[in-house]
């Protein structure tokens, strides 16, 4: 009789001691050739500008310096604009938005899948087939629109924007299709919990993982956002577009760039470390893939 695998204490069925192996140094290439570009980026902003310029480039520094981080904020601090400003207007611009998705997304996944009502089944549909065009498609219609309503050159013209994220809503109402049990709602309502108690209180802490994936995608966007055809005030641009201007200076500038580079990778980069699980259960149960 053919001895049955296990591993930690469980039977194992469904591969070979072979294909575990196998597996794993495949994931282990995958993941250094992943890995790589976010290394390479460090190593550059390491790099003193003679070092920037070799051919072929090296995945390795001899004279590590950190005068490009020095050289970034030198230049930074010269700006007419202070620099707390753009840090301000990022941090406001992505909170504000992050936080808007959130709640709509949240409360209109809730609907569309614990709630019928006429036309529930069409709407999901649209919203399905929206996430086909990009946001390019709606730019000219979001500008007369932002400016009939007199929201040009305002915060509010890219944080509203960002609460009506057709990915995150579809995102919610997946996960709390799979996730909230519709017995578990009645037996809510029964106790006599009014609807908005039940989201919150029941449903909410059940789409956790969900919530907290939208809350990532949602911020890393707006945090990343650079230029705006919004926004025209320098004193209202954000983090990224004041790093590309200052780092638009050519050649003498490249050690600066890579420099800035890593200080935008390194919030999102963080963030997901942290709620990488999150993100993967959320996937998995959504039938999203990337």
């Amino acid at each position: 009789m053919k001895k049955l695998r296990t591993r930690k204490h469980q039977v194992v069925l469904n591969r070979s001691a072979g294909g575990d192996v196998g597996i794993t140094i495949m994931l282990t290439f995958l993941g250094i050739f992943m890995f790589l570009p976010m290394y390479y980026t460090v190593i550059q902003s390491l790099k003193p500008l003679n070092e920037l310029f070799y051919f072929p480039p090296r995945f390795y520094v001899e004279n590590p310096t950190p005068d490009n981080f020095t050289d970034l904020f030198n230049l930074m601090g010269d700006s007419w604009v202070p620099f707390s400003r753009y840090i301000f207007n990022t941090v406001l611009i992505s909170v504000g938005g992050t936080f808007g998705n959130l709640v709509l997304s949240s409360i209109c996944a809730y609907a569309l899948a614990k709630i019928e009502f006429p036309g529930g089944k069409q709407c999901f549909w649209l919203i399905q087939k929206s996430l086909m065009f990009s946001a390019t498609v709606g730019g000219l219609v979001n500008f007369i629109t932002m400016s009939m309503i007199g929201w040009i050159d305002t915060y509010l013209a890219i944080i509203v924007p960002a609460w009506c994220s057709t990915l995150g809503l579809y995102l919610m109402k997946q996960f709390m299709e799979s996730n909230v049990t519709t017995e578990i709602l009645e037996s809510s309502r029964l106790d006599g919990a009014s609807e908005f108690r039940t989201f919150w209180s029941i449903a909410m802490p059940m789409v956790k993982p969900a919530w907290l994936t939208l809350i990532i995608y949602s911020f890393q966007g707006l945090w990343n956002a650079g230029s705006s055809e919004y926004i025209y005030s320098e004193q209202l641009k954000t983090l990224n577009y004041a790093i590309g201007q200052i780092t638009a200076g050519g050649i003498k500038r490249a050690g600066a760039s890579a420099a800035a580079t890593v200080v935008m990778m390194m919030v999102p980069i963080m963030v997901f470390v942290i709620t990488q699980s999150n993100i993967i259960e959320t996937m998995g149960s959504s039938g999203m893939k990337d």
